[in-house]
């Protein structure tokens, strides 16, 4: 599968075997086109080598499913590396449409025994990504954009 975006195509290695609710909610966005329209709207440099890219629906009520159930990295076995695309959320149980690119290996952001709810990878995004996670990594940190009040 491809994203198209102002700075390029990413290419996305799904992981339905591996972490199939959050896979299926992916694409469930994807196919109602919920996605479409949305930005990356956030940037955070979280070392000299590392750091995220975030974008989705931002909580917007309009375009929301329901929340998903929590697949945490110890029970797919899918980690934070680097170009990995992770469904952000605020606690396990939380996670609808959001979404961040890793630049570089986040390892802090798996599953740990004493920080069990972790951020949970579903999809890898390919190769063709690296030049767009590198160029969109060099952005200072981005403000949030101000919420629509509904």
């Amino acid at each position: 599968m491809t994203l198209t975006t102002s700075l390029g195509p990413i290419v996305l290695e799904l992981e339905k075997e591996r972490a199939p609710i959050t896979t299926a909610n992916f694409l469930r966005y994807v196919d109602a086109r919920k996605l479409d329209g949305t930005t990356f709207y956030r940037a955070l440099r979280l070392g000299p080598d590392t750091g995220l890219i975030q974008g989705g629906i931002e909580g917007d009520p309009k375009r929301a499913f329901p929340p998903i159930a929590h697949e945490p990295t110890s029970k797919t076995g899918v980690l934070h590396t680097d170009g990995t695309i992770s469904l952000a959320r605020l606690a396990p149980g939380t996670g609808r449409a959001d979404v961040f690119i890793t630049v570089g290996a986040i390892p802090f952001l798996d599953a740990h025994p004493e920080k069990p709810g972790d951020n949970t990878v579903l999809p890898r995004s390919g190769t063709s990504s690296r030049a767009w996670t590198s160029s969109a990594a060099s952005l200072p940190r981005l403000p949030r954009r101000p919420r629509a009040k509904a």
